[in-house]
């Protein structure tokens, strides 16, 4: 199951694992222009955890989730930024 919303800054996507036990904790996906966050939260630690993504980086990681094992470069018909 997820959600989306869209503040004023980002579009937020919260994954929540509702599959069998045992169940991690949502992750929460904000994309800014510039760049996409990961974050979940760590009950070990009582923190959350956040990974920043350039936008470079999210295209490599949709393109890859349809490719198999090997090495890759992503070549665009648009100048990236």
């Amino acid at each position: 199951m997820f959600t989306i919303e869209h503040e004023f800054d980002a579009t937020v996507v919260t994954l929540v694992d509702d599959g069998q036990a045992p169940l991690q904790e949502d992750v929460i996906v904000t994309a800014f222009e510039d760049c996409v966050t990961v974050e979940q939260y760590d009950a070990r630690k009582d923190d959350s955890l956040k990974i920043t993504f350039s936008l470079a980086q999210i295209r490599d990681m949709a393109a890859a989730l349809d490719l198999p094992e090997g090495v890759y470069r992503v070549r665009s018909t648009l100048r990236d930024k």
